[in-house]
Parts: C-alpha cells; structure tokens; sequence
C-alpha cells in the first residue's frame, strides 16, 4: 500500500527522484554512492571511471570524499576522472578555471594519479577544438565508457554545457554560452562582460552513455527548473528534460530545490492531505488564481474540478472555507507594521505594546533596507518608533573601479582647494590607477580601493537612512568580519561575526527585528547575514529578559517576494510612499543605473522594487482584497 501511495504521489515526475532534508545530507550520500563504487572496482582490480561536474552544487560531495580519503583511507589510485566543461578560451591556472576548481576541490587533496585527470583544454587554437572533443569522447570509450557521471543543472536547464537547443546525440564540442549563463558566472569573473562566450563541453548523447547518472541541485533557485525537467515535456529548450529518456539517471535534491515539485507544492493533486491552516490557505489561494475568481466567488464546483474535493468534504461548504482564508488574509494588511496603539491585537500581525517600539532593522548589504522595506522604514520612523538601521557588510565588493578614481579625484581636487598638502593622496591615488589598468578579473582589490569603496557604500547607507528619517547615532555600519576578504568568496561566519551582532542587540533591546529572508540572493550574502541575526537572538535568549520579547520579522525584495500565502505582514504604501521610498533608494548612487552585480534580473534596484511591490498588492486584489498601490511583505521568524 505504502508503495502504492508513492506512486500516486510521483505519478507526474518522469524520471527517480530521491529528496533529502538538506544538502549536507544529499552530498555525503551521493559521495558515499562514488566511494562505493571506486572500493567495488579496486576488489574487481578494475579503474573506476567517474564524470564529474563544477560549481556549487558538487562542492559538498568533493570535500566529503576528501573527508574519507583523509580519515577513512579511501585511495583514489584506480579513478580515471573526465571532466563535463571548460570556459573557452581559459588558462587553467586562472581562478575561474575548472581546473583550478577541481584541484582546490578535490584532486590537490586526494592520491589520484595526474594522468588520470581529463579536463577540456581551454588553451587550443580554435581550429584544433574539433579533433581534440573527437579524442576526448575516443578516450572514454576505450576505457568502457564512464561508470557514473555527477550532474548539476544551470538555470536554463543545462547539463555541462548544454544550453538550450542541443541535440539529445550531440558529442563533446564547443558551444556559444546562453546568456543567462553568464550572467550567473559573472561574479566569479567580476563582471558580465568577463566572462567567456563559449565552453567546450562533453554532450548530451556522452552524458548518456554512463552507466549511471546523478543530477544534484540545491536550494530554491533550482526549484523551477527542477519541475520543468522532472515533470515537463521533452525539449531542447530546457535540455534537461532529455535525462527522462535514460534508465539509468536519478535526481537527488534537498527538500529547497524539490519545493516544486507537484508533491510538495499542490498535494491535493496527488494525493489526501491533512489540512492544517497553512495548507488550506496555500490551497484556495492556489484555486482562486486558478479559477481567476476572487476568493469569496469560489464554489464547491471549483473546488471539485479542480482536485480539492477533499477539502470541500471535509472542512466545507466552500463558502465557509472562503470566508475563513479571505479574513486571514485581510488581517495579515495592517498600516501599523509596529503595532497600532490601543487597538485589540489579538487578530493583528504585531503587538499594540509597547506603543512606542525600539527597532533594528538588519540591511545584509548597505541599500538592502531601503530597496526591500523602505516604505516600511519609513512608517516605522514616522509613527515615532525608535528606529536603528545596522548595515551588516561593507559592500566593497559591489563598487565600479572607475567610481573610486572619482570619488579621489574629489577628494585631492577638495583638499587643495583649503591647501592642504596633497602628495600623499596623489600617490595612493597614482598606484590606484595603475593597478586598477592592470587589474585581471575578480583579483583582489588593494586594501586603499576596498577602503574606498566602503566609504562610499557607507555614506550612501547614511544618506539612505537620513532621508528616511534616521539621526546619525541610530545608523551602525557594522562592516562584518567574514565579508571583509576583499573576494567574491567570503570568510566563514566566526564567533565575532555573532558577537558583534549580540553587542548591538544587547545595546538596543528591541521588541522587534527585520532581517533579510531573502534567500535567493545569489551571492549568498543575505542568508550568512540571516544565520547570524538569528544565532545571536538565540544565544540572548536563554540569557536576557528582553529577547523572549523581541519578534524576528523577515523582509525580501532585492531578489524575489514572498507567495501570497506565505505573507503573515504586509503594509501597504501609498502613491506618495512608494515616490519616498524611491528617493531614498536612489541615494545609493553606485548601485544605480548599472550594478556590478545585477543578478539574473538586470531591472535596476528601484524598479525592482516598485513592481515588486505593485506584484504584491495585486496578488491581493485579485482575491478579492483591497486595491493598494504597493505592499510590503514580512514573514515572522519561529524560532
């Protein structure tokens, strides 16, 4: 029966699908799977022939097999590895080279012979590419072909480097990179325009011919491209989907990147559920978009058609049901994101007292606050609140070369305008320039450029929060130590990351907290930040009175919003607070126009932020809810 059920539940997923709680889990089982494998062949006397994948996704499966090689013996002397890809043209000693990853990741730590190591040679005049991929695929049938190959999966659903369009039978090649693509490497090259317009990749009819195939992804970013190639049809636009005709792939996810997937995402439609609030909420806000109807128009006819027959039967009649899901959304709208005073809370997102609230809001990065929550911000300051703003990172990293020459440029022209010696200025400045015309991608700026491009982050974060109404005492730029590496790739989180944070909190006292939830921001900087807000509001908790007082809000909105059914906050913002908002955000002049890192959403951030918002407000109009110009959205931390 248990089998059965499984089934039902499964019956739109096209191919195995194994899903774990996290990656952690699912990296130390897939490498457990390779280190089988390697001791099956080494007691046969045979070479274990791997394909393995780069990028983040196999990083925690690479540092679990060095993990065993070091503490559990397993010897690497009978693995022959080839590589899925290369960036064309790429040095391999460049920091963006895949083989510079591979070796980082796993071969400098482990015993494998160097001649067993097959990477594509991004070095190869163009002409010598064809007969080189020819040798590459010549060299892995004459050791049987590959016994298993590891997989990530990009966001136009690409296996290696197989974009949209390639053929289930295409061979190892050079290709022409999507530009998604690029735009998802550009970090790791400081810049879009740096990073490579092909690869040479190993091709989809090669990938198919091992004997075994694992596709890993992790996190909610993958989750859309997961449910296309799980559960979508067959095409070359999302070349993914053709691992469904091969009888030897399984998908191994964290529980993120399967969230939607049929089974997790509308149950109902495979299966009975146990309807709690969240599910029933999530389920008729899902029938309502469906439908096209606003909530309180919904019928039991709509929810019979439409798989939720169930939920009629057992909680309904639909109107009820209706009524319920449409009051709690309407108690979720509150102007008074800080409480409103004297009014009976029972049945609203925040607490009447104190009237008067100590807040902090926690901006990962120094435009963070006033791009996700900025019309918030300043209702929070306008209703008399005491507000404080605490920017979590310097931001050093998301600042234009050329823009430091201006701002010194300034800076000597201003002190010899009141005649001040300038000779020290102008020969920082002097080896500025050239280092910054010789500067190669991503290479790690001196400490006077990082310094300056912290200083302009931080006074545009001041500027910011004066506009919304701050004075300078209740502004703290915290500059945490784990971003300050000057590198895209930042330091672990240490106790002083957590320590830091406890200081300012245990100065404050606040009854409540907005931190970034934000957890798709690509650079992975809003959710360190969130880990660390969280950690020491945990660590006070068991120690201060204070804290079992203080509510954790999360924003979002630099990189995506909250579903409509997720949404336990949303204030809405007038035309005139949505123009306020706007300004504050455009004090952050290096980040207008064009970002350094703009993300997969090249809007700029303002405009992000107004349709966002406008997306939100609509969301609830279209249930049947008030018509706002803008909402803001808060989910409440459970600890």
């Amino acid at each position: 029966m248990a089998r059965l059920n499984l089934l039902e539940e499964t019956r739109f997923e096209k191919l195995p699908t194994t899903i774990y709680p996290d990656q952690r889990q699912a990296s130390v089982k897939v490498a457990q799977r390779i280190a089988d494998l390697i001791k099956r062949k080494q007691e046969q006397n045979e070479m274990a022939v791997l394909g393995l994948a780069t990028g983040a996704t196999p990083v925690g499966v690479y540092a679990e097999l060095v993990r065993m090689h070091r503490e559990e013996g397993l010897s690497f002397r009978n693995v022959i590895t080839f590589n899925l890809d290369e960036y064309y043209p790429m040095q391999p000693t460049a920091a963006q080279s895949y083989v510079t990853f591979m070796n980082e990741n796993l071969f400098d730590h482990i015993d494998i012979k160097k001649e067993n190591i097959h990477i594509p040679d991004g070095t190869l005049p163009q002409e010598e590419i064809h007969a080189y991929c020819l040798e590459y695929e010549r060299k892995i049938e004459a050791l049987g072909g590959l016994d298993l190959q590891i997989l990530g999966i990009g966001r136009t659903g690409h296996v290696g480097f197989n974009e949209p369009g390639s053929a289930p039978n295409s061979g190892t090649r050079l290709v022409t990179l999507d530009d998604l693509t690029r735009r998802d490497a550009s970090r790791d090259f400081g810049g879009k325009e740096n990073v490579p317009r092909k690869a040479i990749t190993m091709g989809v009819g090669t990938i198919f011919k091992a004997r075994e195939i694992i596709l890993m992804a992790w996190s909610g970013k993958k989750a859309p491209i997961i449910k296309k190639a799980v559960e979508g049809e067959m095409s070359s636009d999302v070349p993914a989907t053709y691992l469904q005709l091969s009888d030897n792939v399984e998908f191994v996810l964290d529980r993120d990147a399967a969230s939607e997937l049929t089974r997790f995402n509308t149950p109902w439609l495979v299966k009975d559920c146990v309807w709690d609030d969240a599910l029933i909420k999530k389920a008729v806000i899902w029938l309502s978009n469906k439908v096209k109807k606003p909530i309180l128009k919904l019928t039991d006819e709509d929810y019979n058609n439409n798989g939720m027959a169930q939920l009629a039967t057992e909680k309904g009649p639909a109107y009820n049901i209706n009524i319920d899901i449409f009051n709690k959304l309407q108690r979720t709208i509150t102007g008074w994101p800080g409480g409103k005073p004297g009014a009976d809370d029972k049945q609203r997102p925040e607490r009447a007292e104190p009237a008067q609230k100590r807040v902090v809001i926690f901006s990962p990065h120094p435009d963070d606050d006033v791009i996700s929550m900025g019309g918030t911000f300043i209702r929070l300051v306008d209703q008399g609140h005491d507000v404080h703003v605490a920017y979590q990172t310097s931001g050093n990293t998301a600042v234009w070369d050329d823009d430091v020459l201006r701002y010194m440029e300034f800076t000597i022209d201003f002190n010899q305008s009141i005649g001040k010696d300038t000779s020290a200025l102008e020969g920082i400045y002097k080896d500025m320039r050239s280092f910054i015309q010789e500067k190669q991608p991503n290479q790690v700026d001196t400490k006077e450029i990082r310094d300056v491009k912290a200083f302009i982050r931080k006074s545009e974060a001041f500027a910011g929060a004066r506009y919304a109404g701050l004075s300078d005492e209740n502004i703290h730029f915290m500059a945490l130590p784990f971003y300050e590496t000057g590198k895209t790739v930042k330091n672990p989180v240490t106790a002083r990351d957590v320590e830091l944070t406890m200081e300012l909190l245990q100065k404050i006292k606040p009854h409540q907290v907005f931190a970034a939830g934000d957890f798709a921001d690509p650079h992975g900087t809003h959710i360190v930040c969130f880990r660390i807000v969280e950690e020491a509001l945990r660590r006070l908790l068991a120690t201060e009175e204070w804290a079992k007082d203080c509510w954790l809000w999360m924003y979002r909105g630099a990189w995506h919003e909250f579903e409509t059914h997720e949404i336990e906050m949303a204030v809405p913002l007038s035309p005139q607070e949505v123009e306020r908002k706007r300004y504050a955000i455009f004090k952050h002049q290096s980040q207008k126009d064009r970002p350094v890192f703009p993300g997969d959403d090249e809007r700029e951030f303002w405009v992000r932020a107004e349709e966002r918002t406008r997306e939100t407000a609509k969301h609830y109009d279209n249930l049947g809810l008030a018509d706002y110009e803008a909402m803001e959205a808060f989910v409440k931390w459970k600890f």
